[in-house]
């Protein structure tokens, strides 16, 4: 298995991990768990997830990095 580069630097971890955490929050009990809300919440997830990992398949694409190593 190929190791993962990481593309994403400290601060916008931190935001990342954050933001998805609100967005999960207002998914589910802001829209009330609605469809909407339901993908709101996913996003948010998948967010939070970029943001524990380090790792952002688009901005890999896209070619930015935020990360120093």
């Amino acid at each position: 298995m190929m190791p993962i580069r990481k593309n994403v630097g400290r601060r916008e971890r931190i935001v990342r991990i954050v933001a998805g955490m609100i967005m999960m929050l207002c998914g589910i009990v802001g829209l009330q768990a609605m469809p909407l809300g339901i993908f709101v919440a996913a996003v948010g997830g998948v967010t939070m997830l970029t943001g524990i990992i380090r790792y952002c398949p688009a901005c890999a694409i896209g070619g930015k990095q935020t990360c120093d190593s």
